[in-house]
């Protein structure tokens, strides 16, 4: 789908969810391991370190293990007897990126093309994408679990390309994970590191020579 404003520098901006969309991510996870009892890092740990927590987070991502059985065989290696919407309770306390949100909706309004392209943590019972408000603000969504690959598989990113109908060199893709940042500079995405800089927003406002006054 193209719909672009052809004087725009970019025709297509490209957004990450979590890190990107969202603030307070870690914060959250930490307050709720501790309500828990567990380490403050528990969740980091047992998601990106443990092996078979990273595997199954691997299994959510790509589709293959729905939210539920996840949230039962995760709660399990945390050591927490209540496994009923686990991936919701911990992400109960993180807020939207209002700012984020709020340049999205500019650059579309502008005529830039906005899509979603996210590696899934599942839709159900928790849907985070409806949960802090942003599946308004999308006109093409590329999440991984339906698509059985995730970041940074280079396929993803072509996909999310063909579907905006747009070259790489006309986007902007950004993410809060340089890993994932790899594969779309390679097909000539113009890539923005999200670091939690203050200078983030009015960085990407100029890049896209938006109206000034957004951040």
């Amino acid at each position: 789908m193209t719909r672009c404003d052809e004087d725009l520098p970019f025709q297509g901006l490209i957004l990450d969810f979590a890190g990107v969309l969202t603030e307070g991510v870690d914060s959250a996870h930490r307050s709720w391991c501790q309500a828990q009892g567990l380490a403050e890092s528990a969740w980091e740990t047992t998601l990106e370190d443990h092996p078979e927590g990273r595997e199954l987070y691997k299994a959510l991502e790509s589709g293959r293990m729905t939210q539920t059985e996840w949230n039962r065989r995760t709660a399990a290696l945390l050591g927490v007897a209540d496994h009923q919407n686990l991936m919701g309770r911990a992400w109960d306390t993180v807020r939207p990126a209002t700012g984020m949100i709020t340049l999205a909706r500019a650059a579309r309004h502008a005529g830039c093309a906005v899509a979603l392209l996210s590696n899934s943590f599942g839709l159900d019972p928790y849907d985070p994408y409806r949960q802090l408000g942003v599946w308004d603000l999308f006109d093409v969504t590329v999440i991984s679990e339906h698509e059985g690959i995730a970041k940074p598989d280079p396929v993803i990113y072509r996909i999310v390309l063909d579907r905006l109908g747009l070259p790489g060199s006309a986007c902007v893709f950004v993410d809060d994970r340089v890993d994932n940042l790899v594969p779309a500079a390679a097909l000539g995405i113009t890539t923005v590191h999200a670091d939690g800089r203050d200078t983030i927003l009015a960085h990407l406002t100029q890049l896209l020579r938006l109206p000034e006054g957004l951040h």
